[in-house]
């Protein structure tokens, strides 16, 4: 086991991720829901931090590794109740290479309490109770229709609890390209450019794309099973520049738990965005470009995106606008740049997706650079049209920065706060 338990407990959510699969939004709840209940396991003994949901009573010498362990143990097995990675297992060999005593049995008490507080919070989010209207396929121009046959991919997130906004349409962009109706937003200039734009770089046999924006077309999917999907290859990059900064175990149970937050927040309000617009994918707009009232537009019956699932070319079963990922990877630069105190930090980054060899990496400067070319690769990957990519970025971010503004933050900032 890694020396740090935040750091191990994540690489078992990232197996677990790749063992079970599944939609973005779920993903990142049960990430959030993880590193929320380590963090407030940890704040409980080393009180540096204000809690997410509360601070458990702990004597000082209470085990921070076995604390952190049942923590993830628990609430893993409730995010994912049909993983078949051995979480049990793993517990109960992290227990094992503890000294024995009362310091260890405190640090579960703990980190059960902490758990069982996160679970209660988020025993409904499955129902998605206040999801509104918009994954229905659609029959006018500009209406997302399914597309490869499979149904939409989790539309009941756009009614998901928020773990920080105070609504789910706090950060909701405005219609794409500031449109009122869907009818001007296709007669638009701007449509069509946007289009094709996509059109030309996102297709499966493109010649305008290089090498280079093939590679990162794939190199930001991660949407096949057996990868750690988005939310995972964020955390993974977290990591990356934790192990890079020297990290401790207090500040890594803070960092993680920012990023799962802003992470699943930037979901919901991703599924947020894609009911209230609505909008159509590049391989269906494409299709249907004869019917869309825009004249310089034009059809392409035979055109497919990129993206694939094997060697099946394939279309995310969701609304184009706004891009999941890329309101993700907002979410996740402005949470790097604001914990660090500065957007200018050079990392590598790893994929998974199947499309590229094993160990393809890539170099940043900057989070934001990683970001914006997170974003973009969505274009190259013919699933997503620009607007798609910057809005997600903005709405991204602004998750992040009101998050940062207001939870999980040092004690001694709060209490100076407080007394202002």
């Amino acid at each position: 086991m890694t020396t740090d338990p935040v750091l191990h407990w994540n690489d078992v959510l990232l197996d677990v991720i790749r063992h079970g699969g599944g939609p973005l939004g779920p993903i990142a709840r049960g990430a959030a829901m993880m590193h929320c209940a380590i963090h407030d396991a940890v704040c409980s003994i080393v009180p540096a931090h204000a809690p997410y949901l509360m601070t458990i009573p702990a004597a000082p010498d209470a085990s921070i590794e076995a604390a952190v362990a049942q923590a993830a143990r628990d609430t893993l097995l409730v995010a994912f109740p049909s993983t078949s990675v051995d979480v049990r297992g793993t517990l109960r060999d992290a227990l094992a290479s503890l000294p024995a005593g009362s310091a260890v049995a405190t640090g579960r008490a703990i980190g059960k309490a902490s758990a069982a507080a996160m679970i209660i919070a988020r025993e409904h989010d499955g129902d998605g109770a206040g999801a509104v209207a918009g994954h229905a396929a659609g029959t006018a121009p500009g209406e997302w229709r399914v597309t490869d046959g499979a149904d939409a991919a989790t539309p009941q997130w756009s009614g998901v609890m928020p773990f920080t906004m105070s609504a789910r349409s706090e950060f909701r962009p405005p219609r794409p390209g500031g449109h009122r109706s869907t009818a001007d937003l296709l007669a638009g200039r701007e449509y069509a450019e946007q289009l094709a734009e996509v059109k030309a770089l996102g297709e499966a046999t493109s010649a305008r794309r290089t090498a280079e924006q093939t590679e990162i077309a794939f190199f930001w999917a991660n949407d096949a099973g057996g990868t750690y999907k988005p939310p995972g290859q964020l955390l993974q990059i977290t990591r990356i520049v934790s192990e890079q900064r020297g990290l401790g175990v207090v500040e890594n149970a803070r960092m993680f738990a920012l990023v799962a937050l802003a992470l699943a927040d930037a979901a919901v309000c991703a599924w947020d965005a894609k009911a209230f617009a609505g909008l159509w994918r590049p391989q269906t707009a494409v299709h249907e470009a004869g019917g869309d009232g825009n004249r310089a537009t034009e059809a392409d019956a035979a055109w497919e995106p990129l993206s694939r699932e094997g060697a099946v070319h394939h279309t995310p079963p969701s609304p184009s606008y706004v891009s999941a990922h890329a309101t993700l990877a907002g979410a996740h630069a402005s949470i790097m740049r604001l914990y660090l105190g500065s957007d200018d930090v050079a990392f590598m980054a790893t994929s998974e997706d199947p499309s590229l060899p094993a160990d393809t990496t890539r170099s940043f400067d900057s989070f934001s650079a990683a970001a914006a070319e997170h974003a973009r690769s969505r274009i190259h990957l013919g699933v997503g049209f620009p607007w798609d990519a910057d809005e997600g970025l903005r709405a991204g971010a602004a998750v992040a920065e009101a998050l940062f503004a207001a939870r999980l933050q040092p004690i001694a900032e709060r209490t100076a706060r407080d007394a202002a």
